[in-house]
């Protein structure tokens, strides 16, 4: 996989993840814990993005 496909990759999770917890400020099922999670998530994805294309330049 090239490297910008994998950042297109990444970068799909990564707002999937951003929608996913933006429905969860509605839902009251969602436990902070559950949620905690999808942002610690976000984050990880975030941090390879960058990761990835600091190392590109």
């Amino acid at each position: 996989m090239s490297l910008d496909a994998h950042l297109s990759t990444l970068e799909q999770r990564h707002s999937a993840l951003d929608d996913e917890i933006e429905s969860a400020h509605t839902k009251p099922a969602m436990s902070d814990a559950e949620l905690r999670e999808l942002k610690r998530r976000k984050l990880q994805l975030k941090d390879e993005i960058e990761r990835l294309r600091a190392s590109a330049d």
